[in-house]
């Protein structure tokens, strides 16, 4: 199954409201960033434990750890949780800057240093997160 497929398949099986609020947040990324890389990590180790939440990946960047080594990731990602959803932008260096930037502004949401958590898409001020989202994708490295 290609990545388009199993990202189909993902939001399929979500509830109803979340299904159609993350549908809507895969359009607009994806008209954010048209021709961006997509990832689907089912959230399953190498020994096929479930060590997270499946998630959607967009873009592609080179991740770099302490230890040197680097690893190709995307630059944002979106997952459904319990409580809602998640849109992760990953790769900033400053771990501040989404919450002070973002956070007040938002509405409804917790605002990490790469994560903005929010029950539905009603619960916040879209153009903050597309702004966000924007932001994400040019400032992490590539």
């Amino acid at each position: 199954m290609n990545i388009q497929s199993r990202i189909q398949t993902y939001l399929a099986g979500q509830p109803e409201s979340k299904r159609r609020d993350m549908e809507q947040l895969h359009r607009l990324i994806c008209q954010i960033k048209p021709a961006c890389e997509l990832w689907f990590l089912d959230g399953k180790n190498s020994e096929n434990k479930i060590v997270s939440n499946p998630n959607i990946g967009y873009g592609h960047q080179t991740m770099r750890y302490a230890d040197g080594s680097t690893k190709p990731f995307y630059q944002i990602g979106m997952s459904a949780n319990t409580a809602g959803i998640s849109i992760y932008i990953m790769g900033i260096s400053d771990k501040n800057y989404l919450a002070q930037t973002f956070g007040k502004t938002i509405g409804k949401a917790s605002v990490t240093g790469y994560c903005i958590k929010f029950k539905a898409v009603r619960d916040i001020h879209l153009n903050i997160l597309e702004a966000a989202i924007r932001y994400g994708f040019e400032h992490s490295p590539a």
